[in-house]
């Protein structure tokens, strides 16, 4: 049954990219808090590949200093709490993403891919899809028309395109596109239209899942994200309850994080987050155990 024990945060930044603190004092926080593991997942490098630079993805040249440090913690938590390296690596449609052969060579235990950019059908310009809400409403006007709908199909275009391409051990904030959605009303979460989109995508991670346990490479799960909550920007989890039945239907591994940029947000709504799983008809999550012979170990947990 879920218990401290039986949960962790993979999901964490530190000051090595957008996070308010370093990696010694999120484990010593993650103890505290009585947690069974943590994972770090810096924002990947992107800025020789794309040629973008913003003030919250790791510099490239930082990149062998973390795995050195994470690695270092891991040492010294060794009998106390589990630690372990990882990245966020951004699916850049084009440009960059967790399938790429550099990621997949670093010595890493998980990867997280998301998706934060997208490009306007309009100018072609890139869009951070977790922008402020004012960012993101002007953005919406000048890039998509004020087009709600093509925003969102764009989305999941691209969310789809980093599924078929593969490289994720865990798929982050899934529905991403619907956290500056309240204020604004650029579309319905009940349009029929909506609800087909996040089907096609379900049925498109248990395909994958399955041609990826047959080849052997990386097996994705979907974490259920409660970062935006703590941060007041949504009142439930990416995915939504809908889409968590979907996944929950088609028996894809549901993986808790809290987004983690700060101690004390570790476990950030996790309680209200276990019974939105509940209620949504999810009976169990995966929690990580590590990396062996190049597949992650996942345990069930029963909600």
């Amino acid at each position: 049954m879920t218990g401290k024990k039986n949960l962790s945060c993979l999901h964490t930044h530190t000051s090595f990219c957008d996070g308010n603190a370093d990696i010694e004092t999120m484990c010593e926080a993650a103890y505290a808090k009585g947690l069974c593991s943590i994972g770090f997942s810096s924002h990947a490098p992107i800025a020789k590949k794309t040629g973008m630079v913003t003030d919250w993805h790791m510099g490239d040249h930082k990149l062998n200093e973390y795995i050195d440090a994470v690695e270092a913690a891991k040492k010294r938590w060794k009998g106390r709490l589990a630690v372990f390296l990882g990245l966020e690596v951004d699916y850049i449609k084009g440009h960059c993403g967790p399938a790429d052969p550099d990621i997949q060579a670093l010595p890493l235990d998980f990867i997280i891919g998301s998706i934060h950019f997208l490009f306007s059908p309009i100018n072609g310009k890139p869009f951070n899809m977790d922008e402020y809400p004012e960012d993101f409403c002007n953005n919406v006007l000048a890039l998509f028309d004020n087009d709600g709908r093509a925003l969102v199909e764009t989305y999941y275009d691209a969310y789809n395109s980093m599924i078929s391409a593969g490289g994720s051990d865990i798929l982050g904030h899934i529905d991403l596109v619907k956290k500056n959605n309240g204020p604004h009303h650029f579309f319905s979460s009940g349009d029929s239209w909506y609800r087909e989109s996040l089907a096609k995508t379900a049925d498109l991670i248990a395909a994958c899942r399955t041609n990826a346990e047959k080849t052997g490479s990386r097996v994705p799960a979907v974490e259920v994200n409660t970062g935006a909550v703590v941060r007041g920007y949504i009142a439930e989890p990416y995915p939504s309850a809908y889409m968590l039945a979907l996944l929950a239907g088609r028996n894809i591994p549901l993986v808790l994080n809290a987004d983690a940029h700060a101690p004390e947000y570790l476990d950030g709504s996790y309680g209200e987050a276990l019974q939105f799983m509940k209620d949504a008809g999810c009976a169990a999550m995966a929690l990580f155990e590590g990396r062996q012979g190049g597949k992650a170990l996942w345990r069930e947990v029963v909600l």
